[in-house]
């Protein structure tokens, strides 16, 4: 059967295409100042995704809803979300020396000092900044990983997706409507002693592990902890900001598996000190994490 394709879907991937394809060719100052623009007036209308992104930093920085405060927070969240897609654009015609020398890192060592002792390493991180240029980072610092992409819409988008993301050296999984072996793969992955990334903060399937983040109750994916837990793999979690014109990525210490406890136990409580950490990495540069859904249980529920 063929997929249906709503005139927004379609819009949507028409107007991708042409960033892929024009905005390289543009003066990068004035496109830039083009999606800035863009964002302000985004934000300025007010619509369902402002106002969640309003209410998930609201709990996030404890600032009341409405406050003008909390205002200016999320015109700086979605100029952050545009400076993302500005750059997806531009990041194929980067040179990588130059994305690996822009990017300021702390903790690179916890991924070159256990990949080197031929241990596989497992990075999660929030939506935050440019993960794909994180990314793009990793590559360009020697180390090619597998990830799992949230399957879009229409089909040409996501395939665009891919190309762009494997364009960067990434190995890309589709979250659904594969195989259906991805944990296998990347189980396979880091047992041979390579690198997988996951976003870990929000669950897009119903399989989720229930945690407590920023004092409420949400799910998280499994698959991080879990393969922690079933194959040794260090989990690493990472946060992703932006640092003026550059790039900062923050890679915290190893989240250890306790050594007692069933299989289920041990995922849930490495399910829940990653989320600690996030907790902290978003807290610290709450404008540059990019959630424009709904996150926690009660407002799922509604």
């Amino acid at each position: 059967m063929s997929q249906k394709i709503s005139v927004t879907d379609r819009v949507v991937a028409a107007g991708f295409a042409a960033g892929w394809k024009l905005v390289p060719l543009l003066p990068q100052r004035a496109t830039a100042g083009a999606f800035r623009l863009l964002a302000d007036r985004v934000w300025r209308k007010r619509g369902r995704s402002v106002r969640r992104l309003e209410s998930n930093l609201a709990r996030v920085t404890g600032l009341d809803p409405g406050s003008g405060e909390l205002r200016e927070l999320s015109r700086a969240g979605m100029r952050s979300y545009f400076r993302y897609f500005h750059e997806v654009f531009r990041l194929p015609s980067m040179r990588r020396e130059d994305i690996v020398r822009r990017t300021h890192v702390t903790g690179a060592e916890h991924i070159h000092d256990t990949v080197a002792a031929g241990r596989g390493v497992v990075l999660a991180l929030p939506h935050m900044g440019n993960w794909d240029q994180a990314g793009a980072w990793l590559v360009g610092v020697g180390h090619p990983f597998a990830t799992v992409a949230e399957r879009l819409k229409p089909e040409s988008l996501f395939r665009r997706y891919v190309a762009f993301r494997e364009g960067l050296g990434m190995e890309v999984l589709p979250l659904t409507g594969g195989d259906g072996h991805n944990f296998g793969t990347l189980a396979t992955r880091v047992r041979r002693g390579g690198v997988v990334c996951l976003p870990a903060e929000r669950d897009l399937t119903k399989s989720g592990i229930e945690v407590r983040f920023f004092g409420s109750a949400t799910k998280v994916p499994a698959g991080p902890p879990l393969l922690a837990v079933q194959t040794g793999a260090a989990l690493l979690p990472a946060t992703v900001y932006f640092h003026g014109d550059d790039w900062g990525i923050d890679i915290h210490e190893e989240i250890p598996v306790p050594e007692e406890g069933t299989r289920q136990e041990k995922v849930a409580i490495v399910a829940q000190r990653l989320t600690d950490v996030f907790e902290k990495g978003i807290a610290e540069h709450p404008e540059d994490w990019h959630m424009l859904q709904r996150l926690w249980l009660e407002d799922l529920a509604r």
